[in-house]
């Protein structure tokens, strides 16, 4: 699925973005909004706003990687990376009048495919 000759890291990231997005839009979740940052030093960004079928509020990190050394993408997310998330999805819930359930959802986009994670985390 990927692999080093697709491009610049950004062209990689925004290509398993698009795949991640496909894939769950395949899945029945509906995109809200792509690329969602936090103003300020510090902030945090989640890759895909989707809403699920049942009305959950699914923010969703996407991971590249075109090698699985290290290992691989899954192991990108660090505790720091999941705070961020948190934070923007809680920045982002400040505009709900009423607050839907919500999940943190993880896409891994790797060479041999995509696996896609649902609440692979929580706010804690």
């Amino acid at each position: 699925m990927l692999n080093s000759k697709t491009g610049t890291s950004k062209q990689i990231g925004d290509a398993a973005e698009d795949a991640a997005l496909d894939y769950l839009q395949q899945q029945g979740l509906q995109l809200l909004q792509r690329n969602y940052r936090t103003p300020g030093r510090g902030g945090g960004e989640i890759d895909l706003i989707m809403r699920g079928r049942d009305g959950t509020l699914v923010f969703v990190e996407v991971r590249a990687r075109v090698r699985s050394e290290f290992g691989g993408a899954a192991a990108s997310i660090g505790a720091s990376k999941r705070r961020r998330i948190v934070r923007a999805a809680q920045h982002y819930l400040l505009a709900c009048v009423k607050l839907p359930p919500c999940r943190f959802d993880v896409v891994l986009v790797e060479p041999h495919g995509l696996q896609w994670l649902p609440a692979a985390f929580d706010a804690q």
